[in-house]
Parts: structure tokens; C-alpha cells; sequence
């Protein structure tokens, strides 16, 4: 018989854990150590469980989202692997997921053969991204080379200002400059990002993870 893997599902939709719970549960290599709905209900539970080997993560969580949940993984340094399993199948979440340390990405409507077969390869100690994922995924690392390194850090500041919906006189008076200060750097913004308006400017920085 395989080697035992115990595995955690966090997602914050009941239906989605408790039909995917249900279907895992059919297997006798798989154990579900536990399911939880949010990110902080995980990091609670990996400092009380040490006997976790996977956790399928969710991306869009109250609480503590998936991105976060990476992060702190990360500084905890656990040997708890991540298999990111989301709704979302653009290059950027992919590529962010991968970098912040997730050894395999499935999207919610992945087939049980992909899912079994992701969870059982990652358990191995080696990565899993689908071709399409992997496509998407090296798509987009290069075609967009843009990151929050281009930007300078008062022009980053000013950035997530803008996208709280906050005027250039409101900007100015938080960052105790003048109007026509932030309307530079509004200008060399858009020039990096290549963009002409506002509304273009937000979506990009948003699929940018720069906001």
C-alpha cells in the first residue's frame, strides 16, 4: 500500500470542502487531517498539527486570503506543501502563487484524475502545474516584466492611493507635498505603466499585484 498523505482543504465555501472532503476520502493513501474556511483558521491549525503533509488553498478567503497563507508558510518555514486550488486561471495568480512557494496550482474544475494526480506527485516532493497552467503561467512571466521594482517608493505610495479612489489633493495632503508633486508622479506612473487613464492605470496595477 502508498505511503499515507495527510492532507488539509482550506476554502471558504462549505459545499466546495465538503464535496471534495467526500471524494478524496474514497482513497486509502489520503487522510483529511481537517478542512477549515479560512486562512487563519489554517495557521492556527499547523501550530497544533505537525502531522500535515498537503494543503489544497483556496486564493479568495475571508480572514487571511491564500496569498497571505504563502507568506506566512513561508516564514514559518513548515514542510507542509501548498497546492493552490482556485477559480482563478490568469498567468498572474499562477505566477504569484508559484514565486510565493505553492508546489502545484488546479483550477475548482480540474477532473479527480488531475486532482489525484497532483496531490500524489506533489507528496513526492515535486511540483505540479497542468500544461495549460504552465502555460499560462510562462505567457505571462514573458510577456509582462513589470513589477513593483519599477516604480520607486513614493511613486508605489502614491499608487495605492489612487486606487483607494483618493483626488490628488487628498494624496497631497497625506503625503504632505504639493498638488502639482503628485501630478508628476501620477505622470511618471503612467508613463511606466504604460497606460493613458486612471481606470486603465487601477486594472493594470490590480493584475499586477502592485495594489
Amino acid at each position: 500500500m502508498s505511503e499515507i498523505i495527510r492532507l488539509v482543504i482550506a476554502d471558504d465555501h462549505i459545499l466546495f470542502r465538503a464535496g471534495l472532503s467526500e471524494l478524496l476520502k474514497k482513497n486509502e493513501d489520503i487522510v483529511i487531517v481537517d478542512t477549515v474556511s479560512d486562512g487563519e483558521q489554517f495557521m492556527k491549525l499547523i501550530e497544533n498539527q505537525n502531522k500535515i503533509d498537503i494543503v489544497l488553498l483556496d486564493i479568495t478567503m475571508p480572514n487571511l486570503d491564500g496569498f497571505g497563507v504563502l507568506k506566512k508558510m513561508n516564514a514559518v518555514k513548515t514542510n507542509i506543501k501548498p497546492i493552490i486550488i482556485s477559480m482563478h486561471n490568469e498567468g498572474n495568480y499562477i505566477a504569484k502563487c508559484a514565486k510565493s512557494g505553492a508546489y502545484g496550482y488546479l483550477l475548482k474544475n480540474a477532473d479527480e484524475e488531475e486532482l489525484l494526480k497532483s496531490i500524489r506527485t506533489v507528496a513526492k516532493g515535486k511540483k505540479y502545474f497542468s500544461p495549460e497552467i504552465a502555460e499560462k503561467m510562462i505567457n505571462f512571466m514573458s510577456e509582462n516584466k513589470i513589477s513593483s521594482d519599477i516604480l520607486t517608493t513614493k511613486e508605489l505610495q502614491v499608487l495605492k492611493l489612487i486606487a483607494k479612489g483618493m483626488t490628488t489633493k487628498e494624496i497631497a495632503l497625506q503625503l504632505y507635498v504639493s498638488t502639482r508633486t503628485i501630478e508628476t508622479h501620477r505622470a511618471n506612473i503612467l508613463k511606466k505603466l504604460e497606460v493613458k487613464n486612471t481606470a486603465a492605470l487601477i486594472k493594470k496595477a490590480t493584475d499586477y499585484n502592485l495594489v
